[in-house]
């Protein structure tokens, strides 16, 4: 029996195993997540492994330094490279709860990771395969092996519930302005 669908077809093919370990530091890129949120940032956490141990961690802290770049990634990047003295991050994994953005695959690519592996696809900016495919354009150098879905929807629920608890909170600032008498 065929599949009628060949997109589906290309992705049930492309579905990867993951190991106990990829859960491990899935599980630990969550936490950091979960400490963003605790920051009132977007909850994306994301850690870089080298030969079985995390080099470096980081969580979105845009808001918390006034930084655009302060991107999960960004920060886990960077704490790796000064843990090991080298910007070029070769034979690292790199676990994200997010696709990462056009900056951050830019960042991927520059540093060299040899892995991407994250947890929900990002529809409008992810530049892993969802929106665009940055990290594996063929104009590069370097190309990164992905891997996506792994524990996506503890991820995506997570995501979801933020934005809906950010979205109610504007609307009940809203209405609070507009409900405020006159000083």
């Amino acid at each position: 029996m065929t599949d009628s669908n060949p997109e589906l077809t290309a992705k049930m093919s492309s579905v990867t195993a993951f190991s106990s370990d990829d859960e491990k530091f899935m599980r630990r890129a969550i936490a950091l997540a979960e400490i963003a949120e605790s920051h009132n940032e977007i909850p994306v956490g994301a850690v870089v492994v080298y030969d079985g141990k995390i080099i470096g961690e980081g969580f979105n802290q845009s808001i918390m330094n006034s930084d655009p770049s302060a991107h999960a990634e960004m920060m886990a990047i960077r704490d790796a490279g000064k843990n090991i003295e080298n910007y070029r991050l070769l034979d690292c994994t790199l676990y994200v709860t997010l696709e990462p953005c056009p900056m951050c695959a830019g960042l991927l690519v520059h540093s060299r990771i040899k892995q991407l592996i994250f947890a929900s696809e990002d529809l409008k900016t992810g530049a892993a395969g969802s929106a665009f495919s940055l990290v594996n354009h063929e104009n590069h150098n370097h190309q990164i092996q992905v891997s996506d879905g792994l524990l996506a929807a503890e991820c995506s629920t997570m995501l979801s519930a933020f934005f809906k608890r950010r979205r109610a909170e504007k609307k009940a600032e809203k209405q609070a302005r507009k409900n405020a008498p006159n000083a």
